[in-house]
């Protein structure tokens, strides 16, 4: 009978499955992890095991692959783990018996399902963080906090956070992931940190503070007065900028998105 072990939804959940599956001895075709969540799928003739968070256990494996496979292997399954996909626990064990077994080359074998599967996963991520390195507009409450929506797909605010940093490095700003009720806060001239569960209070304001910006209608009007109606193309418009990164830009709001 095969073993689901279920992991938290987390780099480090994800990680203490892959140790939990591995070390169980039962043989890699006998085990698959799962995030807890998806039990809605649960699969006939299996049995379910739910496994604890170990920080401990998942620095383990981050130190194997990464003296056994590579950085670049570890950092692939890095962003992997904070991809949308609902099967990326168990994708990251399979490309992981592969990596183990090949070495630093694993990373280049895309002829390889697993290895395939990962690369489209980190491909998704890249592109979304580079994305919204563009799209990402704040606003100011009050005390100069500056604060900033998301609603991306993938669990980016990470790798979001260091380009932000540097490039805000002065300033007190908060990115929040609204989908993820998480948020990252960087005070001025300081490092940032993740914070997990904002408050239903924090969640008001920063929405309150988005809908009142002063700036909000000024960006409205340079954008109808730079544009050309002649040379309007929606196709070009929406290839160069999705639909779903408008929501949270001030120039796009308020119906104005087909002005």
């Amino acid at each position: 009978m095969k073993t689901v072990y279920l992991c938290e939804d987390s780099v480090e959940g994800i990680l203490s499955g892959v140790y939990a599956a591995w070390t169980s001895r039962k043989g890699h075709e006998n085990v698959k992890l799962g995030l807890m969540g998806n039990e809605d799928t649960m699969e006939l003739f299996c049995q379910y095991e739910e496994v604890p968070v170990s920080a401990e256990n998942a620095d383990k494996v981050v130190q194997a692959i990464r003296k056994k496979i590579s950085e670049e292997a570890y950092a692939s399954v890095y962003k992997a783990a904070l991809s949308k996909e609902k099967d990326r626990g168990d994708k990251i064990y399979r490309f992981l018996i592969y990596g183990f077994h090949f070495g630093a080359r694993i990373v280049h074998m895309l002829q390889v399902q697993e290895v395939y599967d990962i690369f489209q996963m980190c491909r998704h991520i890249d592109h979304e963080t580079h994305m919204l390195t563009g799209f990402v507009r704040f606003v100011e409450m009050e005390g100069n906090l500056l604060v900033s929506r998301i609603g991306p797909k993938n669990d980016v605010l990470v790798l979001l956070a260091p380009h932000f940093m540097d490039r805000m490095s002065g300033e007190n700003w908060v990115l929040y992931d609204e989908n993820r009720k998480k948020a990252v806060l960087h005070p001025a001239l300081r490092p940032w940190f993740l914070v997990d569960l904002i408050s239903s209070e924090w969640e008001k304001r920063m929405r309150k503070a988005s809908d009142e910006d002063e700036y909000e209608v000024l960006f409205q009007r340079f954008r109808k007065s730079v544009s050309i109606k002649e040379r309007t193309n929606p196709t070009c418009q929406r290839n160069h900028m999705p639909l779903r990164y408008r929501a949270y830009m001030p120039e796009f709001s308020h119906g104005l998105e087909d002005s």
